[in-house]
């Protein structure tokens, strides 16, 4: 077997395998054999065939079922022996095969070289937060909201008041509400309404009526209204206030405290937001070291690698589609909206595993289970959740992978040059805020 690779770009490699002849016939021969043993045709018994008439009927199909796979033979060959990293499948193409052997051309990309230099010089800053009072307390109203309630009140709307009311909408004089909206409810203030409808409900009591206008957005979902100027005729049925409960032993009993007791519920509230603060800044040094990681280590990542994660980025949107019974063309997702952040976490990857290898980390056991329990503790039955994940390979290998990546963030840091930054509560636990 001859070898050729001619290097088309930075990852890019052409490389030509040459079979000779007698590789090919020594394997035709074999499988004619092992053919002749089994094959019927009429006028022979089995097992009796003539080698000739044999040779005569299979030898082409036995031929092409030889090239064939001869080509995953010395492809694979051929790559250990030239020490190439192909990244994806090739491409096999250009196929010769004449009296002097059996000639085919393998297109494909290798994995970039990576060097680690770049890390040597990083500068992290690590963001330290704390659970204070305050957060502790805005904690509790928040709870209190989730468990909200309405009252009546017999006064003029404010904000994060809700109002009941009828209402007609029209645009250059005719109807868009199909007749009169009755029953409708409207919270002031979280501005789910077109812009100015809520504003323009301040004010008014039971029995109200008020007619005004507001402009929908041009970017509005409705294309015969969109930028359009909208008439609304309101007419209040009611006005609401929130009542928020207190928190006592019934309130505590809502949240799985079954002794009813406050201050056992406000221990378990700051212990919880304790460990998902731990969490969430762990999270964001992960983020933040990624991004130094990234900028330090410029690679070239191949394309066939790029195209299997944005398939990966887009399976969230097909799997979304198909409960929703719609077609996936019909969502219009170009792939250049997600190459570049494909182009990102494959070029991550690679970089981790080099880091992962040179640094010869291994994954710890004890900190798999560790973080398991502390997700567990979340839960009412932690034992049951741990149970749940060392059951199936497939959870416990998600976290694994989460454990092995903080084990690459802790080396990273241990050897970079780390500032404190202090952010609070809420900027820590804001996924939107690295």
């Amino acid at each position: 077997m001859q070898v050729s690779v001619e290097k088309t770009s930075e990852l890019s490699r052409k490389m030509i395998v040459s079979v000779p002849e007698a590789i090919i016939q020594e394997k035709v021969a074999e499988r004619l054999k092992t053919l002749a043993r089994d094959v019927k045709i009429d006028g022979f018994r089995p097992g009796k065939v003539p080698p000739h008439v044999i040779k005569k009927m299979y030898a082409a199909r036995v031929r092409n079922e030889v090239t064939g796979d001869l080509i995953q033979s010395t492809y694979a060959e051929a790559i250990n022996e030239q020490k190439l990293q192909p990244a994806g499948y090739p491409q096999i193409h250009s196929t010769e095969d004449d009296d002097s052997g059996f000639k085919y051309t393998a297109e494909f990309e290798v994995y970039p070289e990576i060097s680690l230099a770049g890390m040597t010089k990083l500068n992290i800053a690590r963001p330290v937060a704390a659970v204070e009072d305050a957060d502790i307390a805005n904690m509790m109203v928040r709870l209190r909201q989730q468990r909200q309630s309405w009252r009546v009140v017999e006064r003029n709307a404010a904000d994060t008041d809700r109002i009941t009311l009828n209402f007609t909408g029209e645009v250059d004089g005719e109807s868009f509400t199909n007749g009169k909206v009755e029953g409708f409810q409207v919270e002031i203030g979280t501005n789910k309404m077109v812009p100015g409808f809520e504003a323009n409900l301040l004010g008014l009591a039971a029995n109200a009526h008020k007619t005004f206008e507001v402009t929908f957005p041009e970017d509005y979902g409705n294309e015969k209204l969109a930028g359009k100027l909208a008439k609304f005729d309101v007419e209040v049925v009611s006005v609401e206030e929130i009542v928020l409960p207190e928190i006592d032993a019934e309130f505590v009993k809502a949240y799985g405290i079954e002794s009813g007791d406050v201050d056992l519920f406000k221990t378990d509230v700051t212990a919880n937001m304790v460990r998902e603060l731990k969490r969430a800044l762990q999270d964001k040094l992960k983020t933040r070291v990624m991004d130094a990681i990234n900028k330090a280590v410029p690679i070239s990542v191949p394309n066939a690698l790029v195209h299997n994660e944005i398939r990966q980025l887009i399976k969230p949107y097909a799997e979304n589609a198909k409960k929703q019974n719609i077609k996936l063309e019909d969502l219009q997702l170009p792939q250049e909206a997600f190459e570049t952040e494909a182009k990102r976490r494959v070029a991550l990857g690679l970089i981790l595993a080099e880091i992962i290898r040179s640094k010869e980390i291994k994954l710890d056991p004890a900190k798999v289970r560790e973080t398991v329990e502390e997700l567990a503790q979340s839960y009412e039955d932690s034992q049951q959740i741990v149970t749940w994940y060392y059951q199936d390979k497939t959870r416990l290998a998600d976290i694994e992978q989460m454990v092995l990546e903080n084990m690459v963030v802790d080396a990273v840091v241990a050897e970079a040059t780390v500032t404190d930054e202090n952010i609070n509560f809420d900027a820590a636990m804001n996924k939107e805020q690295n």
